[in-house]
């Protein structure tokens, strides 16, 4: 399933929405926006095609971008270099972040495997890790390690 702009969807236990997308650039980049509850945290995980940057919106995100760590709150921004391991930890009770993704291809990989909100207040969407993980080479993301931890 696609999403437009402003869909939410539900993506590894978060909510997620295209703010830009790609294809209103023509593919150079997209704008996506993702809500999480504390503790969440992707595995670390390396975009060999992406530059990617974050702004946080609400809440307190802990980023980690290659071997460094940067506590953020709203209004601060962090960057993730294409082929750089990265990922975040939700260190707030919820979080709320902008992240823009150039090229922005990669925003078919999250809406395709996203599942559609029905309601705001529902509890996340089951997801299968393992389909997630096998359509990511495709869109060349890779895992690096586990999420990461306090």
């Amino acid at each position: 399933m696609t999403y437009g702009p402003n869909d939410r969807f539900w993506f590894l236990g978060g909510q997620a929405r295209v703010l830009v997308p790609g294809k209103a650039t023509g593919g150079s980049l997209s704008v996506m926006e993702f809500t999480d509850a504390a503790g969440h945290a992707p595995p670390l995980h390396v975009h060999d095609n992406e530059e990617e940057v974050w702004i946080v919106l609400d809440g307190r995100i802990r980023f980690f971008v290659g071997g460094e760590t940067f506590d953020l709150e709203p209004g601060q921004v962090a960057y993730g270099p294409r082929g750089v391991a990265h990922s975040y930890l939700v260190r707030s009770e919820t979080a709320r972040l902008a992240a823009v993704f150039a090229p922005g291809d990669v925003e078919e990989w999250f809406t395709s495997n996203g599942s559609p909100v029905t309601d705001v207040d529902a509890v996340p969407a089951a997801f299968d890790i393992g389909a997630i993980l096998a359509s990511a080479d495709a869109f060349r993301v890779r895992v690096a390690g586990p999420p990461p931890t306090e």
